[in-house]
């Protein structure tokens, strides 16, 4: 007789109880850190490195806990994509290989999640965040100055190259959405874009392929904690709205300066919770 097959550690959590209760004070919580971290993707990306704590602050496990904050913050990602339209501005011969990629990439990041322990995730997720602040940081040297491939003249070893640079964000986004705006953004520094509204606008699009097939992965596997989700979405998609609507009104070189900041201190504080 077969015996019957081990479930991952995050599901049978899932099987065997709830988090926290949610109590007024949690809504509220769930409900704030949503729209910061709508409004954080929509202005740099980082927006889960507040809506992830606050999940495993009331007491959802590492793996639903970013499943959850994926599906609640991808709400965000669309309202924020709605409000930077005008400043989209790519050729589909550009748009369509990275979209490709987004979704493949995304849909195989998902899939690694599920099939990672969750101690295992944990420590390797500062490594990410440090990565990805540190690229962002230094892009535009990495660019040397060129022109950005993202062109209506890009090359087609240009365009092949940014592409499979893309799948690599996209694995990345689906294994861990926290982050994944700025290795986004890092990317297109590092391609030699300069608008930071332009950068922002396209990162939205291909975050929300990404994130779209992860949510989808998620929900199949049942990876979602619905009531706490419930409660984020609406929180993110206020701030994904407002905070792409305000973005837009900043000087470029302090939303830059944010960024750094907030990837620098979201990769002091995962250090210091995994080792």
């Amino acid at each position: 007789m077969l015996a019957p097959k081990r479930l991952p550690d995050w599901r049978r959590a899932a099987v065997s109880g709830t988090p926290n209760s949610l109590t007024l004070e949690f809504i509220f919580f769930l409900f704030f850190a949503g729209v910061l971290g709508g409004a954080l993707n929509a202005v740099a990306g980082g927006g889960s490195f507040i809506a992830f704590p606050a999940l495993l602050f009331t007491g959802v496990p590492p793996i639903p806990a970013n499943a959850t904050n994926t599906i609640a913050l991808w709400t965000g990602a669309a309202a924020s994509g709605g409000a930077y339209r005008k400043r989209l501005d790519v050729p589909r011969r550009v748009m369509i290989p990275l979209l490709a990629a987004s979704l493949v990439g995304g849909l195989a990041g998902a899939f690694l999640l599920l099939k990672t322990p969750a101690h295992t995730f944990m420590r390797v997720l500062p490594w990410l965040t440090l990565g990805a602040t540190l690229l962002f940081a230094f892009g535009k040297r990495l660019a040397g100055g060129r022109r950005s491939v993202i062109e209506h003249e890009a090359s087609t070893a240009a365009l092949a190259g940014t592409t499979l640079f893309q799948l690599g964000v996209a694995v990345y986004g689906g294994y861990f959405g926290g982050g994944m705006g700025i290795v986004m953004l890092a990317m297109l520094a590092a391609l030699g874009m300069t608008d930071i509204h332009a950068m922002n606008a396209l990162k939205s699009v291909m975050g929300f392929v990404i994130n779209g097939v992860a949510v989808i992965t998620f929900v199949i596997a049942r990876a979602v904690y619905w009531k706490h989700g419930g409660i984020m979405i609406a929180g993110g998609i206020v701030g994904g709205f407002l905070g792409a609507h305000y973005a837009q009104k900043l000087p470029q070189v302090w939303i830059r300066v944010f960024v750094v900041l907030v990837g620098a201190g979201m990769t002091v504080y995962f250090f210091w919770k995994s080792y």
